[in-house]
């Protein structure tokens, strides 16, 4: 049974800037199917994409059955929405591999299998695919008018750089995706980010006009951060939720590294922390800025829902390690995620080795002199702990998990040796 307060709910989470008149009514009528589209144009799923997801999540969790759309179709097309230019065509074949990609992120952030709530992963390729070009013309292109597709603002705003045939057709694509779901799938609902609007309408005019049909559709703002810098980017580039594109310790950075002034509106978009939870964080961190609790919150959630609790885990302690926060011991798992943010030496053979010997090779003193004193003057540690022994030499024992040592020059300079078998 859907929850009569879903749509208080998103729009107290912020998910709400526009939709379609009579919305809550469709609501109190009884559990609605939903859908919104991915275009599998790029190989993972990237954060500018966790809006439209949580929003599906939000609508499952309250009682609704989410659908997601992988454009397997209309991605070899490509929307035009909020780009200044025109895609480059991807081949089938890379269509195909993305596509896939992105399935397995899906489940991250919905339940699917069986039920009345259980969530749908279709592909538009199928029935798309399937249509003749005079029939599609025929049957869909006649309800629309050139007039009002050149007043969508995804349309208006492509048309001084140049647009393509190819790409206006997109909007008739997508508003015929909607009518095939409300046929099929009994889908009412529609939803995305505020720069769909334009074709999220037309597919409920189309419903309207072709089959009578009752059909809503909302939007969500886009996500801005307050510093001025696009949501989701860093000087490296987007942030994938794929861990070989972006590392779970850079993902992990990205939400620890989140304005004070964003904190409360990303808690309540991309968590599900209930009300009371979030604003006892957003209180703590008014009282304690300088320890991030809320941001700590917002990573440990965020990271845990996308790359699972065990990773966090080790990311958390990655990160304590690295911003010199002091730890007893050091877990053999937390290596596999510094080796990939810190400088690693590979070091062959099982015999001891002398500190001093180490610290040159790690690249941590350019010379053995050098070594000597930063021993000397205590600025050199092993495995966290301080050495000042210029004699101390690494045994087996100080290898952790048999393979593993970490050093660590004055606060924040690490390198990682790592034996090989």
């Amino acid at each position: 049974m859907t929850k009569p307060n879903v749509l208080q709910e998103l729009e107290w989470r912020g998910f709400v800037q526009q939709a379609t008149p009579g919305l809550a009514a469709h609501f109190a009528k009884g559990p609605v199917t939903a859908y919104c589209g991915f275009d599998p144009t790029a190989p993972s799923l990237q954060l500018g994409n966790l809006m439209p997801l949580m929003l599906l999540a939000n609508l499952q969790r309250a009682g609704n059955r989410p659908i997601v759309l992988m454009g397997g179709g209309t991605g070899l097309i490509g929307d035009p929405s909020g780009k200044p230019g025109e895609r480059p065509l991807l081949s089938k074949e890379q269509i195909r591999e993305n596509l896939q990609r992105q399935r397995d992120q899906m489940a991250r952030f919905l339940e699917f299998g069986a039920g009345p709530t259980a969530a749908l992963l279709l592909d538009n390729a199928k029935w798309l695919s399937a249509q003749s070009l005079i029939d599609f013309l025929r049957d869909v292109g006649k309800h629309f008018t050139v007039n009002i597709m050149l007043q969508k603002e995804s349309v208006k705003a492509r048309l001084e750089s140049g647009l393509s045939y190819t790409e206006f057709s997109y909007m008739l694509l997508q508003a015929y995706d909607f009518l095939h779901l409300f046929r099929e799938r009994q889908c009412t609902l529609q939803v995305g980010g505020s720069d769909q609007w334009g074709n999220i309408t037309a597919g409920v005019d189309l419903i309207r006009r072709v089959v009578n049909g009752e059909a809503h559709g909302l939007v969500a703002p886009l996500v801005t951060m307050t510093s001025g810098k696009k949501f989701g980017k860093t000087e490296a580039g987007a942030i994938y939720l794929d861990p070989r594109l972006t590392s779970p310790y850079k993902f992990y950075q990205f939400w620890i590294n989140t304005d004070d002034r964003d904190v409360e509106k990303y808690l309540k978009l991309f968590t599900h922390l209930p009300e009371a939870e979030i604003a006892d964080l957003v209180g703590q961190q008014k009282n304690s800025p300088g320890k991030r609790p809320a941001q700590r919150a917002l990573a440990a959630t965020v990271t845990s829902l996308v790359h699972g609790a065990d990773v966090r885990s080790g990311v958390e302690a990655a990160s304590a390690i690295l911003f010199g926060e002091e730890q007893a011991e050091v877990h053999p798992q937390v290596f596999e995620v510094l080796a990939g943010e810190i400088p690693t030496v590979a070091i062959a053979g099982n015999e001891s080795v002398a500190l001093i010997d180490l610290v040159t090779r790690a690249g941590l003193a350019k010379s053995k002199s050098e070594a000597r004193r930063s021993i000397e003057q205590g600025g050199i540690y092993l495995n966290q702990q301080r050495i000042d022994d210029v004699t101390r030499t690494v045994v087996v024992s100080d290898w952790i998990g048999g393979k593993n040592l970490l050093l660590r020059k004055g606060k924040k300079e690490y390198a990682l040796l790592r034996r090989e078998s």
